[in-house]
């Protein structure tokens, strides 16, 4: 099988404009067609490396990831049954493979896991503000555990359901939920910290 290179981003097409676009894809995998592979993977590339890289921490190490999966995907194709959207069974595979690379190799997270961008055209002192505000959110971030990064990247990031997300995560959903809440709060207290140092 192919070894693929990350495209740019901003080549990557949008997934949500249909709920269920690319079913098709896995059919042919499943019957050994490589170029639905690369479909797959100009689809859904991005989405997959943005949640192994929250996982992971490591550019580096959510490549590795991405590239797994697609070996997974390319020789399990013909397990998926249509039971939930394509995204959410990708995200599945690279969720448990990417515990697995934090389990040989916890790695702090970095600093391209979270910019934040002002708009066009923006104020130094606006620039400043946002980019205070990404590193709280980075430094918050770092003290989840990668079971509640997992739950806010899935739900907030990848745009999945939290009945989507407790298939991901292999838990119940009151289980996403309460990471969720704790997540949002840690979150939240951080960045009233923030304010409260701005202020002194």
């Amino acid at each position: 099988m192919t070894s693929y290179a990350l495209p740019k981003k901003e080549t990557w097409p949008d997934t949500m404009a249909s709920p269920e676009p690319h079913l098709e894809l896995l059919q042919r995998l499943s019957a050994g067609d490589e170029s639905a592979l690369r479909e797959l993977y100009a689809a859904y590339g991005q989405r997959l490396y943005a949640y192994a890289l929250r996982l992971t921490g490591d550019p580096t190490g959510a490549d590795d990831v991405v590239q797994e999966t697609l070996v997974t995907v390319w020789r399990t194709a013909g397990k998926y049954r249509g039971e939930g959207r394509v995204l959410a069974w990708l995200l599945g595979i690279v969720h448990n493979l990417a515990l697995k690379t934090l389990r040989r190799r916890p790695l702090p997270i970095t600093d391209e896991m979270e910019t934040t961008l002002p708009a066009p055209g923006a104020s130094p002192e606006t620039q400043a503000q946002a980019n205070d505000q990404a590193r709280w959110v980075q430094q918050g971030l770092q003290t989840l555990s990668s079971e509640h990064r997992a739950v806010l990247e899935l739900v907030f990031y990848q745009g999945l359901s939290l009945e989507e997300a407790a298939r991901v995560c292999n838990c119940p959903l009151g289980t996403v939920k309460s990471r969720l809440s704790y997540a949002r709060q840690h979150l939240r207290g951080v960045l009233s910290r923030q304010n409260v140092e701005e202020w002194r």
